[in-house]
């Protein structure tokens, strides 16, 4: 799942709209109840929706239900699954974070908790490099699941890959196999784009240095990258390539907060930060957020004040304009505006009140 999935749940209105979410296990023996406790869910989603409905009114949204429950593989679970469900379609999501436990029926899909998670989650993109083929993965922590779509998995099919080298006097084959082997990157970082638009995530690269050095070359992502992993892995599955990749992605990001403090540093010197939620949070709104500096067990139950401008402390009471985490949602804002999102250790921002906002202008 990414941004993207997220978007087009949260674009879904119309009552009555199914979630179930539960956590699940990735081994046995934890993994032989899964399948009970996501019957016992649907049971009691059935239950609550024929309660209120006839069957006939219900009908094809427990057929959809029925389905995304059939297609689920306890084999493969991760620590989380979420089914969503309505009259035209279902989904199932198998997820590397835990769930809370919840049947959830409303005018809208229940997507809070995945947003929560997702933001919370050290997650990445990695992009294993070859001609036959390129693979894109979505990794969170160790885990790695593979994009199958955007054009992934991508084949080299010109010359020097599936086609043959053109022959003749004065052809210089090595420098045209180059030229080739460049385009085809080209191409790599167009769909890799298309990615980066619904999530703007670091990048781990894998393959041999050739590559590694053509894709170096062509990729506009260039800053995006944290780490690399030189090798050839074009028959490494996704989960020992996982295995593999997290501790560098890992030390990629404390890197990369180190260098985000120095920003930071520099921004508050050009007095081009935004210290505290409050004050991070009304100009998020504004659009004029480019990097949000959050401590990583920093939450901030809050609530609107009359003019839905300004966050007033909360005691996590809910109510009208009750924010469950304040954090949650203006991380949310900024993505959506374009900016980015990095986690600090816990008492690296104390000057900034745990979070800090560093503005376009």
């Amino acid at each position: 799942m990414n941004r993207h999935d997220v978007a087009l749940l949260q674009a879904v209105r119309g009552y009555p709209a199914l979630s179930i979410l539960l956590p699940t296990h990735r081994s046995a023996p934890d993994n032989k109840q899964d399948p009970i406790r996501l019957k016992n869910l649907t049971t009691q989603a059935t239950d609550r929706l024929v309660a209120e409905f006839t069957k006939r009114e219900v009908q094809s949204l427990l057929g959809n239900l029925e389905a995304a429950v059939r297609e689920v593989d306890f084999r493969y679970t991760l620590d989380g699954l979420a089914l969503f469900a309505n009259s035209d379609f279902a989904r199932s999501f198998v997820l590397p974070f835990r769930l809370a436990e919840r049947v959830a029926i409303d005018e809208t899909f229940a997507t809070r908790d995945l947003v929560f998670a997702m933001n919370r989650s050290p997650r990445y993109w990695v992009l294993a490099l070859s001609e036959k083929p390129t693979r894109l993965y979505e990794g969170a922590r160790d885990t790695l699941v593979e994009v199958r779509d955007l054009g992934f998995p991508m084949v080299h099919e010109g010359p020097g890959g599936s086609a043959p080298l053109p022959g003749g006097f004065g052809v210089r084959k090595s420098a045209y196999r180059d030229e080739q082997q460049r385009k085809f990157f080209r191409q790599v970082d167009s769909g890799l784009a298309a990615a980066m638009a619904d999530d703007p995530l670091p990048l781990v690269l894998v393959g041999v240095e050739r590559n590694l050095t053509f894709f170096s070359e062509v990729t506009a992502y260039r800053a995006a990258i944290v780490a690399s992993l030189t090798g050839s892995h074009d028959r490494t599955s996704a989960h020992d390539l996982g295995k593999l990749v997290w501790p560098l992605a890992e030390a990629g990001f404390a890197g990369r907060r180190a260098s985000v403090l120095q920003e930071l540093d520099d921004a508050v010197k050009a007095r081009k930060v935004a210290s505290t939620v409050g004050e991070a949070w009304r100009m998020a709104r504004e659009g004029r957020g480019a990097l949000l500096l959050v401590e990583e067990d920093f939450h901030y139950p809050a609530r609107l004040d009359e003019s839905g401008v300004h966050l007033l402390p909360s005691d996590g009471a809910g109510g009208p304009g009750a924010l469950d985490d304040a954090v949650d949602d203006l991380i949310e804002t900024v993505l959506g505006k374009g900016g980015r999102v990095v986690f600090v250790d816990d008492g690296a921002l104390a000057a900034h009140d745990q979070v800090a906002l560093i503005l376009r202008y």
